[in-house]
């Protein structure tokens, strides 16, 4: 049943409801925010109480993701079980879809385009479309590559002894891009690495439950560190949120003020990190987000969705 975005409580009432009631269950599309953000307060805790208490992935994902968060807090057992969780866009789609240019030869040009000619059929080839990958750069919609996550990581002061959980999809090139991260983090884990192939099978050619894995990993983290916009991160911060008391910390850069250090050819270590300690810092003073008005509760479930205490 499709469903505009952000309709009001009376409009499930109303035009839902019946249909739940004569079928016994209704499929709401598309499924991301079909329910307004500001309704009455009854409203909001029991989507509060849907979202984080009642809803549960599937029996076979929750019991290998489970699997996985122990596994990963054994082999990061040195630091108190602690671990810092990166979610990595860098996909073939992604990097695609963004039109930017990363080495800019021949072979990732056509990759590239016939990348976007699959999965859009002619979309970034109408009349009137312009593509500019330097502005898309300096605007901070690039995604950032394995490289650039390794030396921002480094220049906020962590080192090679942190334990890293990198979440993705397939990245584009791997071998070749993931390379430089995993020198700087050589305790780097992957799905593929915390789960045996034979429990990763099941999953395979379901991008979404794969997700699901790296989800419930991320959200046990001392720090998830988003690179990309989008649900996935989006719900993430408000699902550790809303776990950790209002107070989780997460690292969300300022890609635009990134980019200015990346690009400059004559900064100096000492600077970049400054740079970098900066953005971390920006990230640290935000502390315990509540949710303004025209925020997500999704992301921001402070004070919707939790009870408040004395000096919080």
């Amino acid at each position: 049943m499709r469903t505009k975005a952000y309709s009001s409580p009376d409009h499930y009432v109303q035009k839902v409801l019946p249909k739940l009631m004569e079928l016994g269950v209704v499929r709401i599309a598309p499924f991301s925010n079909r329910l307004a953000q500001s309704v009455p307060s009854n409203i909001q805790a029991l989507r509060c109480l849907v979202n984080y208490e009642a809803l549960r992935f599937a029996e076979p994902i929750r019991v290998l993701a489970d699997d996985m968060v122990v596994r990963m807090m054994k082999k990061s057992s040195l630091a108190g079980g602690k671990y810092v969780s990166v979610h990595l866009r860098f996909e073939e789609d992604m990097v695609a879809f963004s039109c930017c240019t990363y080495d800019g030869g021949r072979k990732e040009k056509i990759e590239m385009e016939n990348a976007r000619e699959r999965s859009w059929r002619g979309k970034f080839h109408r009349p009137g479309r312009v593509i500019n990958p330097e502005a898309n750069r300096r605007d901070g919609k690039c995604p950032l590559t394995p490289l650039e996550v390794g030396m921002m990581l480094r220049g906020m002061g962590f080192d090679n002894t942190t334990f890293l959980y990198v979440a993705s999809g397939k990245i584009y090139n791997a071998a070749k891009y993931m390379a430089p991260l995993r020198q700087m983090f050589p305790l780097l884990q992957t799905k593929d690495t915390l789960a045996l192939s034979e429990e990763l099978a099941k999953f395979e050619g379901y991008s979404s439950r794969l997700a699901a894995l790296d989800y419930t990993v991320c959200v046990q983290s001392e720090v998830f560190v988003t690179t990309q916009g989008g649900n996935f991160p989006h719900f993430l911060m408000g699902h550790r949120r809303y776990l950790l008391g209002g107070n989780a910390k997460t690292i969300k850069p300022d890609k635009r003020k990134l980019v200015l250090s990346f690009d400059d050819p004559n900064i100096r270590w000492s600077r970049f990190k400054h740079h970098m300690l900066e953005i971390l810092h920006h990230s640290d003073i935000r502390g315990i987000a509540f949710r303004k008005p025209n925020d997500s509760i999704y992301t921001f479930p402070m004070p919707d969705c939790m009870c408040q205490q004395d000096g919080i």
